[in-house]
């Protein structure tokens, strides 16, 4: 729905991938909030010519013909990296790419595909594990690849309000204001990424699933997973000395679910950006 739409995010994930661009970007590294992993396993695309699944209320126009870049030697790279710091990792060639991903990188670098790795979750959903995926990867940010993560600051498909989007396909009807809880939440993902850096951020982030509206913003811990991901790729000691992450976009659809674009990191000096679309 959002992903197929114009909106101020999208814009936002437009200036974005300019600005990777710009900077020389290597590659993309990313989870997103569709693909997870049973047991205490998790995957990394290795598809070498992948698919694309359909996307609701979205016409194939807007993504069926967008080349994708599978960076197969990146994601043997990313597989040592996880198996070396302890994770029962694995590749599968055989993964179609779900649109919490290319719809992402359509927004971002619409004239190409930059070399994407996507590594999927695991399906018991624990925040430090997840932290510690992006933490084990974080020195690929050094070489001058962009992390992603794609999830959601409030994402309750149960308490979202459809008939605006049922009735005359308009997700950004917002007739009424969102509900309390959802407000309550949002502001706390917005508080815990741009007041904390470093270690900080990671229990910040982590610490939110024990918000008394936690479960009401997040029925399924799916579309949180990613933004553990990112915490850990962007904090470390020393990411200290970063800026703090900045929220550069928010779009609301449905009327309780909310999508926060954050930024954490900077280009400046060298040090590469983790970007945190939630």
């Amino acid at each position: 729905m959002m992903l197929g739409e114009e909106s101020e995010s999208a814009d936002y994930w437009k200036a974005c991938g300019d600005e990777a661009l710009a900077n020389g970007i290597k590659g993309v590294i990313m989870m997103g909030a569709h693909w997870d992993c049973l047991g205490d396993r998790i995957e990394v695309a290795t598809n070498p010519s992948p698919g694309k699944s359909p996307v609701a209320y979205v016409h194939p126009s807007k993504y069926v013909n967008y080349k994708l870049v599978p960076d197969l030697d990146s994601a043997d790279r990313c597989i040592s990296m996880l198996k070396d710091g302890g994770f029962n990792v694995g590749a599968n060639p055989k993964f179609e790419w779900i649109h919490d991903t290319y719809l992402i990188l359509i927004r971002m670098f619409p004239a190409g595909c930059p070399p994407t790795t996507i590594v999927s979750m695991n399906a018991r959903f624990d925040p430090h594990f997840h932290l510690r995926v992006g933490s084990t990867l974080r020195p690929l940010r050094n070489e001058g690849y962009l992390f992603i993560g794609t999830g959601g600051a409030v994402h309750n498909l149960y308490r979202n309000v459809w008939a605006p989007m049922l009735k005359y396909r308009d997700n950004f009807a917002q007739e009424t204001a969102p509900e309390g809880w959802a407000l309550e939440f949002r502001q706390s993902v917005e508080d815990c990424m741009t007041q904390n850096r470093g270690p900080a951020l990671r229990r910040a982030i982590t610490r939110l699933m024990k918000h008394p509206q936690y479960r009401d913003a997040h029925a399924t811990d799916d579309h949180f997973m990613s933004a553990c991901f990112v915490a850990g790729a962007a904090g470390d000691w020393e990411d200290e000395q970063e800026e703090k992450g900045r929220l550069g976009a928010e779009t609301w659809e449905l009327t309780n679910m909310c999508n926060s674009q954050f930024t954490l990191g900077s280009w400046a000096g060298g040090q590469r950006v983790a970007a945190a679309a939630a």
